[in-house]
């Protein structure tokens, strides 16, 4: 590995030998909403809200919110308890983020390029055992504070130009880590993205958050999740979708059908703008 600090709080080979005898760790068969272990295990078909920006519209009618670690308070996530909701907490677990409260803590030689549309974040090293040190932190944060699950966002380096010679094997043995660390802490976790990754990882996540797989014909790739009960929680940002009520009637068919619970968002999720698929 790249990083030589003698922080090894967690190794991930270490603890990958628990996420491959799921059962063991808590991964094994699950109830209708937790499993044996405890952490939440949302249905296919579960709705839910998506905002990361701006101040939290309390007011939708959903089973989940996914809303930000580190901008959510554990006061409101508390709230949107008692108001029935389930909540999942984003978190950038394969960039760096410079405005983020932790940003001092990773080692230079784990940047890596800036990514492409997000000139301020950087790609990190996965293999790095500090930056498996830092999602752990992270992972331990979101227990902290009462979120139900994690959505860990751009865990798909390998597929990218990260500025590091990242394999297909190295993001498994990372997205494995996160799954696996965040199921002992008690919390589900999402796999965003990654989609040529899917068969490989389905029975280690709990549900798949999407951007946009209508626009790139990439559906179908998600269904694993669906077969397997467990949902595709999908953001279509294309303002077709947003100026016409005929195509964006067509695409919810399509979407209702694939039993993907699918919103209809500002690429900024801001709540700026919000069609639900699944309203009535």
């Amino acid at each position: 590995m790249r990083n030589q600090s003698s922080h090894k709080a967690v190794s991930i080979l270490g603890v990958l030998a628990c996420s491959y005898f799921l059962t063991a760790c808590g991964g094994g068969s699950k109830t209708d909403e937790t499993t044996e272990k405890g952490h939440y295990q949302p249905q296919a078909g579960a709705s839910w809200q998506w905002q990361l920006t701006g101040t939290i519209n309390k007011e939708y009618s959903v089973d989940i919110y996914d809303i930000d670690l580190f901008d959510t308070s554990s006061e409101l996530i508390s709230e949107l308890h008692m108001s029935g909701h389930h909540v999942i907490c984003y978190f950038s677990a394969g960039s760096y983020e410079p405005w983020r409260p932790d940003a001092d803590q990773f080692e230079p030689a784990d940047l890596g390029y800036p990514m492409d549309g997000w000139p301020d974040e950087r790609w990190l090293d996965i293999r790095s055992n500090k930056v498996a040190q830092l999602m752990q932190s992270r992972l331990e944060l979101a227990s902290s504070k009462g979120c139900d699950g994690v959505e860990p966002d751009n865990v798909d380096g390998y597929a990218n130009d990260s500025g590091f010679n990242l394999t297909a094997a190295d993001q498994l043995t990372f997205n494995r880590f996160l799954a696996s660390q965040a199921h002992r802490l008690g919390l589900a976790i999402g796999l965003k993205n990654d989609l040529e990754q899917v068969n490989d990882l389905v029975s280690y996540f709990d549900f798949a958050v999407n951007e946009q797989c209508t626009e790139f014909n990439e559906c179908e790739l998600l269904l694993p999740f669906i077969e397997a009960n467990k949902p595709v929680l999908s953001a279509e940002y294309n303002s077709t979708y947003v100026n016409s009520a005929s195509a964006r009637k067509a695409l919810c068919d399509t979407m209702n059908n694939l039993a993907f619970s699918t919103l209809i968002l500002s690429e900024d999720l801001d709540d700026s703008i919000h069609f639900n698929c699944q309203a009535p």
